[in-house]
């Protein structure tokens, strides 16, 4: 069933009848088994209609060995059987083409098992029906597998799913040679000298072992577009890693409230500032105790992330500010002279002025330090440090 069986007598037909089975046999058991194992393996919800594809088509075989070893002859009984042979390779087929689109979730056919069950039944009751002759029914069932796999194909294309040229390839290959066996049944019903032919005979007789190459060629699509999505979501899951990283490194390094650099960070600048020296300012809010007595925290807050603000618009963008405890802020300047230094001091405290509506007026002291090429950052901020507090006493 989907073979062609030799009579008695045609001995080269039967041998490759035999020859084809036995290599049908082989690669099927050898597809079901992997992708059984490759399922189990990497726990894919991908493969789970890919399995049952393939044992679907280990089923059809086996239908079609049972009906050549039963031979029946009850009209019951080989619709029955042919029934049976129709259900699981059209279900084969079906399965296919789920399972191709099932590697992109957003273009994924989605049929209820039910749904996919009773249309495939459906199918093959109306094929045993029509099934008057072993004929009939590779006609039937080859025209069926060419339009399955053909669509399929054509979908594929349609949509480009990761890595699809070989399962495309895979699809139309196999549609075709069920074109050429549809013909082939096709001209044994219509002529009987046809059917008597030695090489349609010899055809039918081998088709299984062309048909047992395309389904390898389908097979190894499965497993490259299953590569490739899993590559495709590793890259993903990496570039998302990599962004929480950033993330993570960026809360290490960053004042949750102002947004400026915190004082964790403030050792690693300072090491970089001593290869080309640089300008340390020391900030500290004047009362800002007082703010946070007379108008709450919250207000304070709003003070801090205000002051914050003014000094990352006042200075260059390459300056660094941070926050070093509480009302205490530092930048850290490379590159500046003084003259430019105390404009943009002035800057800052431009910015600060007037204060908001009902709000309180913020005021500031500063001190600066230079801290020369390849000094003593500490010592620099300890002495920017000091002078901030001979300004705040002044």
């Amino acid at each position: 069933m989907g073979a062609w069986k030799p009579g008695k007598g045609a001995s080269v037909e039967l041998l490759l009848w035999r020859w084809s089975t036995a290599v049908q046999i082989t690669s099927d058991l050898m597809i079901a088994v992997f992708f059984v194992v490759l399922s189990r393996s990497v726990g894919r919800s991908e493969l789970r209609p890919w399995v049952a594809a393939w044992l679907a088509n280990l089923l059809a075989l086996s239908v079609t060995i049972v009906f050549w070893l039963l031979q029946p002859q009850s009209a019951a009984a080989f619709t029955g059987i042919t029934w049976a042979y129709i259900f699981t390779k059209t279900m084969f087929v079906a399965l296919l083409i789920v399972g191709a689109t099932g590697f992109v979730p957003e273009h994924s056919i989605r049929i209820s098992d039910r749904l996919l069950l009773v249309g495939v039944a459906a199918f093959a009751v109306l094929g045993a029906l029509a099934s008057r002759s072993i004929s009939w029914l590779g006609v039937i069932e080859t025209i069926a597998i060419a339009i399955g796999l053909g669509g399929g194909a054509i979908l594929l294309i349609a949509r480009k799913p990761p890595a699809y040229d070989w399962l495309v390839a895979g699809f139309i290959a196999r549609s075709a040679l069920a074109v050429v066996e549809a013909g082939a049944y096709a001209a044994q019903l219509a002529s009987a000298d046809v059917a008597k032919s030695a090489p349609v005979a010899s055809f039918l007789a081998a088709a299984s072992s062309f048909d047992t190459g395309a389904e390898w060629m389908i097979a190894l699509g499965c497993v490259l577009m299953l590569y490739r999505t899993i590559q495709r979501e590793l890259t993903q899951s990496n570039s998302e890693l990599r962004a929480a990283k950033d993330e993570l490194q960026a809360l290490l390094v960053r004042d949750l409230l102002t947004g400026v650099f915190n004082r964790r960070s403030l050792s690693t600048i300072l090491r970089e500032s001593q290869l080309s020296g640089a300008t340390i300012l020391f900030f500290d809010l004047n009362d800002f105790k007082s703010i946070n007595d007379i108008h709450g925290h919250h207000v304070g807050d709003e003070c801090l992330k205000r002051f914050a603000r003014a000094l990352q618009e006042s200075f260059r963008s390459g300056d660094h500010v941070v926050r070093y405890a509480g009302d205490e802020f530092v930048v850290i300047a490379n590159d500046i002279d003084p003259v430019e230094t105390d404009a943009r001091i002035q800057r800052v405290r431009a910015k600060l002025q007037p204060g908001p509506p009902e709000g309180p007026r913020i005021g500031f002291s500063v001190g600066r330090a230079t801290l020369p090429v390849h000094g003593d950052p500490d010592a620099a901020l300890r002495a920017a440090d000091e002078a901030m507090y001979r300004d705040k006493a002044a």
